[in-house]
């Protein structure tokens, strides 16, 4: 009787353990969408589709392709790729990396700047070293940093109200 409780109470913590990280991701995928709102990229990117690349989180790009079924940038299309370090990203609005593959940032960084990306990272202190924009939890929430000298560097401009909404760092 105590094992099948136990084992009760374990299957229940891991169910919550993974709804809390769905949670967590359909938060940051409406966070990175709702960016784009207070972000200006380049007159260069503002034709074609809005691509936004995702590097080491699988379940992210689930909850961005179910947003770029219904909403737009601008009269921008969104779409979503998979893509790894290695990749070319000068063609991408966004770049996400996830807190796995966050050793590749600074790398990822020096590939983008200049050319109008966006690079958004989900380990703490990646916003003061290397992105414009970093995720963290903040009293238990979901919120985000941002760097405007970063945003700057990559190419783009960044509405006031969106270093509002976050935790501004330099």
């Amino acid at each position: 009787m105590f094992m099948k409780r136990s084992a009760l109470i374990i299957l229940g913590l891991v169910a919550l353990s993974i709804t809390a990280k769905a949670q967590d991701e359909k938060f940051k995928a409406l966070f990175m969408y709702n960016f784009t709102k207070y972000i200006e990229w380049p007159q260069s990117k503002q034709s074609g589709d809005f691509v936004i690349g995702v590097i080491g989180n699988p379940a992210i790009v689930g909850e961005l392709n179910a947003i770029a079924q219904r909403k737009t940038v601008g009269s921008q299309a969104i779409k979503i790729k998979e893509i790894s370090a290695s990749d070319d990203m000068a063609k991408l609005h966004i770049v996400y990396v996830a807190e796995g593959k966050s050793d590749n940032a600074a790398a990822i960084a020096g590939k983008v700047k200049g050319k109008g990306v966006v690079l958004i990272t989900d380990k703490p202190g990646l916003a003061q070293s290397t992105s414009g924009i970093n995720y963290i939890k903040k009293d238990g929430k979901q919120s985000f940093e941002v760097n405007q000298n970063h945003l700057n560097d990559a190419g783009v401009k960044v509405s006031s109200q969106l270093m509002a909404l976050g935790v501004a760092v330099n």
